[in-house]
């Protein structure tokens, strides 16, 4: 069971060919004082699992997956208009940032659970103000942390990327699948070929899974 109602997880999870229902877990994401992002993401996966869990059914697994970006101590949230996403893009312009996702598996009735989190470097382009400005018309970063999606065709915000992608999508593959095989949970796909066919990427972190 996916504790999400991000559409970017969905598909992600799809790709993996194995069935599971869909729920969303509604918690405070408010970010505590001096809580630092890989903190605050693992901690929100956790509250998130646990939402949900309360009423999955018997013989399931929930999954919650939380995602953070991060510029040094600052963690840039879902912007709330145009000036804040302006804000952001600005700020992450020409300069490597941090993403954070966490994932938190918890088995109904035994109450076993597995979390682990996963950290891309993100190195930026040096996009244009015009840029920022047409991809904000878009409507695109309204519903993103840090204001931007990496996989966008269009605006294509990312230089060169050395690290996971799905992660910085919103869900690391080969963590998931790692993780997935602790509760004998075998996809029915080759994730290296998800990596490479799916998002045109050959992952550095393909032997993690």
């Amino acid at each position: 069971m996916l504790a999400s109602g991000s559409p970017r997880r969905r598909e992600l999870l799809e790709r993996l060919g194995l069935p599971f229902e869909r729920t969303s877990a509604d918690i405070d994401e408010a970010v505590r004082e001096g809580e630092a992002a890989a903190d605050y993401t693992i901690r929100l996966s956790q509250e998130k699992a646990q939402a949900v869990l309360k009423h999955a059914p018997e013989n399931r697994i929930v999954l919650a997956a939380d995602t953070t970006v991060a510029d040094g101590p600052a963690i840039l949230g879902k912007p709330v208009d145009a000036d804040d996403a302006r804000a952001m893009l600005k700020q992450l312009r020409g300069r490597t940032h941090q993403v954070y996702t966490a994932l938190t598996l918890i088995e109904v009735g035994t109450g076993r659970s597995v979390t682990d989190v996963a950290v891309t470097d993100v190195p930026m382009r040096d996009y244009s103000d015009e840029e920022i400005e047409a991809y904000i018309n878009s409507g695109d970063p309204f519903d993103k942390a840090g204001g931007y999606a990496i996989q966008n065709a269009a605006f294509h915000p990312v230089k060169v990327l050395s690290g996971c992608y799905s992660n910085v999508v919103g869900l690391p593959m080969c963590r998931l699948v790692r993780a997935l095989r602790q509760f004998e949970i075998k996809p029915g796909v080759d994730i290296h070929m998800i990596c490479r066919t799916q998002f045109d990427y050959d992952c550095p972190a393909v032997g993690e899974a």
